[in-house]
């Protein structure tokens, strides 16, 4: 299944987990290599840092990564005038996210990021199978989102079960900088769900409904 990728400016793929050196190999001619003739020791370049060659340590830390509150949960009823555990069709929740980040130099900040989700089918539910669209963006600390875009996750509740559980993978987010100065820290990664004003509403007022495996009535808000 191909990942989804947010980029806001057009780069290359770079491996943001290992740091693993690896070494051209010397080929054996006849009568042997002199030290002379093997290819010369160099530094690390962007070729390196797109392999995810190059050792060279982070310029900083990594941007912040969170849930947005308002965003973190939803619940969708059969009838939305009706807000009763019975009405409820599918719920989901962000449970976490995690990430990972690498840029050096003047390099943009290239991200992958992993989203824990929990969902659950109610008792007003039509089907097994539902997509849920959620939103991952990235903001200046404490301004208005640089980027955001949409993902959909389709989810199929197995036989008899009304809970399931789903990492998603966002592969790749690259966030440009305007100069080596500028660190991770300037930056926030946010994410949640797509909500209607009614929906946000609702997690305002911090009522909740959750579908727990096995559960026979409405757990308690």
């Amino acid at each position: 299944m191909k990942l989804p990728v947010l980029v806001l400016v057009t780069a290359a793929v770079l491996a943001l987990t290992g740091c693993v050196t690896q070494r051209t190999r010397t080929v054996e001619l006849p009568g042997g290599v002199t030290e002379d003739q093997q290819a010369p020791r160099r530094s690390n370049n962007w070729l390196d840092r797109m392999l995810g060659t190059d050792r060279t340590p982070n310029a900083g830390p990594c941007p912040l990564m969170g849930v947005l509150y308002d965003n973190a949960r939803k619940v969708e009823f059969a009838n939305p005038a009706e807000q009763r555990y019975a009405g409820i069709q599918y719920t989901a929740e962000m449970e976490g996210v995690r990430g990972l980040c690498r840029y050096v130099g003047e390099d943009p900040i290239r991200m992958s990021l992993e989203i824990d989700m929990a969902f659950g089918r109610g008792p007003a539910a039509t089907s097994d199978r539902h997509t849920y669209r959620y939103w991952v963006a990235v903001t200046r600390r404490g301004r208005a989102p640089i980027e955001r875009q949409f993902f959909d996750v389709d989810v199929r509740f197995p036989r008899g079960e009304n809970v399931a559980t789903r990492t998603e993978r966002i592969a790749q987010i690259v966030i440009p900088r305007a100069n080596a100065d500028v660190s991770g820290e300037n930056f926030e990664i946010l994410v949640g769900f797509d909500l209607t004003p009614e929906q946000v509403t609702f997690n305002r007022e911090g009522r909740r409904f959750r579908i727990d495996a096995g559960a026979t009535q409405a757990p308690g808000q």
